[in-house]
């Protein structure tokens, strides 16, 4: 083992390497002080500890220096710039072969579009583990348009990808403002304060029903959780692509959600059933019987139909808000009013 690492405390250790620290504490490192060296911790070891862990003081020793010697090389390809993401087809349900060689860019938005049961969740789980020919699919990611070997895929792990699935819940006995700043403290942004109001306020855009920084956690709505993770993942997360499982689902203004992540620049896939959604990305992707069967550029003629279901959209929020103020919906829109031959039929 190195002579720095020897001399550098439990705390530096942990904060520096999380497999190090997980180590620690599964050896009850966390009992020590958190300013004692490295080196002294191993040496104050008894032979009942040392049997727990099933290894000497030297082996102890050897097995922290490997895992600190991964560090670098771990550290240097997380932080490598995300350029291009690439999907490589593996095979559908029947086994036959995957067309689909796409490759996506910063500030992409792509819609995963197909009969439920069809596989768009096994694509977007193929994403989020950057598969490599391993899961049932045989898909292949490339990260800048190459294949990962195992540590670059272990560094890649939870720093690539931020997924907001359809469920989310919160255990955790925090307020809003609590679990917030303490992601962006983790996160070590400059200012963890100013960006736990802005995450907050985003939030709140998103959300029918507004929340302030001192609500509990566990009081939130399912609408209101998945506005403040989206929120959380636009401003705080490094993440450069996100996945999101059916936005539609959730009871929030998602095109303002969308505009949020394509501001921030991120690659984002959408699972989604919804006409809105499905026309306002940059392309789409159909997806059959476990594999891709198309991926569709939108025309001209849908995003002209895109304006027009947006208008409709906007009529049926308003609507919503009638019904949470307690209002009568005893009169519709002019725009939505059926004509005259759509109820009488047409001689």
């Amino acid at each position: 083992m190195t002579l720095s690492l020897l001399s550098m405390t439990i705390a530096e250790v942990s904060q520096r390497h999380p497999a190090i620290a997980e180590f620690l504490a599964h050896a009850h490192a966390h009992d020590a002080k958190p300013e004692r060296s490295l080196g002294a911790w191993i040496d104050t070891l008894d032979d009942d500890q040392l049997g727990l862990l099933g290894m000497d003081r030297g082996q102890i020793a050897g097995h922290l220096d490997a895992l600190w010697g991964q560090l670098g090389e771990l550290q240097r390809v997380a932080e490598l710039p995300l350029r291009s993401l690439t999907l490589r087809g593996g095979i559908d349900k029947a086994g036959c072969p995957e067309q689909l060689d796409l490759t996506l860019a910063p500030g992409d938005v792509v819609c995963v579009v197909g009969p439920t049961g069809s596989g768009k969740s096994r694509l977007l789980a193929d994403i989020e583990c950057l598969a490599q020919g391993d899961t049932p699919s045989q898909r292949r990611i490339l990260v800048n348009g190459r294949s990962l070997d195992p540590a670059e895929r272990a560094a890649y792990a939870g720093r690539l990808i931020a997924q907001l699935s359809q469920n989310m819940n919160f255990v955790v006995d925090l307020s809003v403002g609590e679990f917030v700043l303490m992601h962006a403290n983790c996160r070590m942004v400059s200012r963890p304060e100013q960006a736990t109001r802005e995450v907050i306020a985003c939030a709140n855009e998103l959300a029918g029903e507004q929340f302030n920084d001192s609500v509990p956690l566990t009081q939130l709505s399912g609408g209101q959780t998945r506005a403040l993770m989206i929120a959380d993942t636009a401003v705080l997360s490094s993440s450069p692509v996100v996945l999101i499982d059916e936005i539609e689902n959730a009871g929030i203004d998602r095109r303002r959600a969308l505009d949020l992540l394509i501001a921030r620049e991120k690659i984002t896939l959408i699972s989604t059933h919804d006409p809105i959604l499905a026309l306002m990305g940059d392309r789409r992707i159909v997806i059959g019987s476990g594999a891709v069967v198309d991926v569709i550029v939108p025309s001209a003629a849908e995003k002209t139909n895109l304006y027009a279901l947006s208008r409709i959209d906007d009529e049926l929020a308003r609507l919503r808000q009638r019904l949470r103020r307690g209002e009568l919906i005893d009169e519709l829109p002019a725009s939505l009013m059926p004509t005259f031959s759509e109820t009488h039929g047409c001689d």
